[in-house]
């Protein structure tokens, strides 16, 4: 079964919390796929991941860039795994049915939206009757990750 992760966003927006952990993931030596909610979304963290930081260099593509498996991380709006990530990263509430290819799934929700966290409690308990080992995550005060129970 996949490792599911649940990262409740409270301190900071997920254009800066999603490339910390994207970072975490490459410097494991590990391949990710980010599942967005529209191609456009995909887009716009495209190019954030080219500008979020000077001193960072995160490697990743889209479709419009094209040559998917060379890409160690994957921005798509499509249920897919074109190079071969271990890593799964569920925003904008978006589920997988292919939660089996992956090893480890991050599934980031905004913690200031009602909406958002009700529907990541029924995610919770969906990955949760399929068998799934869960952990969740919550942004401390100094901006890292901290699992609770």
């Amino acid at each position: 079964m996949t490792e599911i992760g649940f990262y409740h966003l409270t301190r900071t927006p997920l254009e800066r919390a999603l490339p910390r952990l994207l970072e975490k993931v490459a410097g494991s030596g590990r391949r990710a796929v980010v599942l967005t909610g529209s191609e456009e979304r995909a887009e716009a963290l495209n190019a954030l991941l080219w500008t979020y930081d000077p001193d960072s260099f995160l490697p990743h593509g889209t479709a419009r860039d094209g040559r998917a498996g060379e890409q160690p991380i994957w921005l798509t709006d499509s249920d897919e795994n074109p190079n071969g990530a271990t890593v799964l990263v569920l925003i904008d509430g978006m589920v997988s049915a292919r939660l089996a290819d992956y090893e480890r799934c991050l599934d980031l929700f905004d913690g200031n939206d009602p909406e958002a966290v009700a529907a990541a409690r029924e995610r919770w308990r969906g990955a949760k009757q399929a068998g799934h080992a869960l952990t969740y995550w919550q942004q401390t005060e100094q901006g890292g990750w901290q699992a609770r129970a």
